[in-house]
């Protein structure tokens, strides 16, 4: 779930879940565009072709990349988001095209003051698209109640109340003509993640635009605009329950849209991506996994004496790398310029100095970039080597590009 530290991919390799919501953030959030609403659209299509009847369709597989996914009308400029979650792809390899689709999704909802949603790991990408649906199993927004009980209901299996939750996404983003051929906001603030969609609908007047595309509602001020399935969770009464329950309650409202899109994100996945089923414990992490985590943590802070302590009790290996970065001790040591505990590592320990992290950068990279000369000598001194990292760069190409003057002098002697 996104609310661990680390959990484990479809390959079994850990990975820091705080770290990667960061990576996704800044890839989504920033001075080009905030693209959290468009990066939830990529995850809800992803899922919402899900068949329960024969069990086609769905997030597993990540077939929205190709097509005829990619290119039914519903999908108009999905690929954005795609190609904007690429760098986060290429640096991690152990997450799958479909997992990071429908992490990114959840999290564009935490980013935008929505809830938290459940998510697990554990889906696959397929090669190609032989397993694609056929278009138009996403749902017609010029239709009324029972299109959305028959889509929603019959074909993947949510109740009234999930339908009326899962619509509550539309709090977010808004409808551009060139793609969908509706136009604009449902609500004022369409960057910000609450229940003003529930508000709007039950509050204000809603009458049918007069323009020349397709059928859509506004209100009075004519900023505003519902589609057809919108005002359809208002004229039909069982619909209109949850509606004016969530206009009143939003924590209500984020309870069960937390719980509607974990449902919907693990449709069609394998039994480990669903979030609400019970599975058998995970194996406690061993004693010596725990001595080993702590005596990294020592070394980041280059507290010596507790981490020889942990090595001569036989507790700790010193030499074992964190799972979620592939970082060694010295990286810790040597990125925050521990000179005193980067010698016990070195002289002591003898621990392998070129290991690459998951960036590839190794322990030299680290001092380097951070200025820290006098780490730097003895990594040197002591043999170890200008590899390059995932960048193209070696420690010496870090030093230069982050002008530090006495470590270039260092690493050119």
């Amino acid at each position: 779930m996104l609310r661990d530290v680390s959990t484990a991919t479809g390959t079994g390799v850990a990975i820091n879940l705080d770290a990667l919501k960061s990576e996704i953030r800044a890839v989504l959030i920033n001075q080009k565009a905030n693209a959290c609403p468009i990066a939830a659209r990529l995850a809800w299509h992803a899922a919402g072709t899900f068949d329960k009847k024969d069990g086609t369709g769905g997030s597993n597989g990540a077939t929205i990349r190709f097509e005829p996914e990619s290119t039914d009308p519903a999908n108009a400029g999905l690929h954005i988001i795609r190609d904007l979650l690429l760098p986060v792809k290429e640096a991690h390899p152990e997450i799958s095209h479909a997992d990071l689709i429908g992490v990114a999704g959840c999290v564009a909802i935490e980013f935008l003051g929505g809830p938290k949603v459940p998510f697990k790991f554990g889906r696959s990408d397929d090669k190609d698209g032989k397993r694609c649906p056929m278009n138009g199993r996403l749902p017609d927004a010029l239709q009324g109640a029972e299109h959305l009980r028959a889509v929603f209901g019959t074909r993947m299996g949510f109740t009234d109340q999930e339908i009326v939750a899962l619509s509550g996404a539309h709090t977010m983003g808004r409808c551009h003509a060139v793609r969908s051929g509706f136009d604009g906001p449902w609500t004022t603030h369409p960057l910000r993640f609450d229940n003003e969609y529930f508000v709007n609908l039950v509050s204000k007047k809603w009458k049918k635009k007069e323009w020349s595309g397709p059928m859509q509602f506004e209100d009075e001020s004519g900023k505003l605009m519902m589609l057809p399935t919108d005002i359809a969770l208002i004229n039909d009464d069982k619909f209109k329950v949850y509606v004016e329950q969530y206009a009143k309650d939003q924590d209500a409202f984020f309870r069960d849209f937390a719980s509607a899109f974990a449902k919907l994100m693990s449709l069609g996945c394998p039994f480990s991506c669903d979030p609400t089923k019970v599975e058998s414990k995970a194996p406690e992490e061993s004693p010596k996994d725990k001595a080993s985590a702590e005596f990294r943590e020592l070394a980041m802070h280059g507290s010596v004496g507790p981490a020889q302590k942990l090595v001569s009790s036989g507790l700790a290996d010193p030499h074992q790398l964190e799972a979620t970065s592939g970082r060694s001790a010295l990286h810790k040591a040597a990125f925050w310029g521990h000179i005193k505990m980067a010698q016990y590592l070195v002289n002591e320990v003898k621990i392998n100095l070129d290991v690459q992290d998951v960036y590839g950068d190794t322990a030299l990279h680290d001092c380097a970039k951070f200025g820290h000369d006098a780490v730097v000598k003895l990594l040197v001194d002591a043999g170890a080597k200008r590899l390059k990292n995932k960048a193209g760069m070696d420690p010496l190409a870090v030093a230069k590009h982050h002008n530090k003057p006495k470590v270039v002098a260092v690493l050119e002697a």
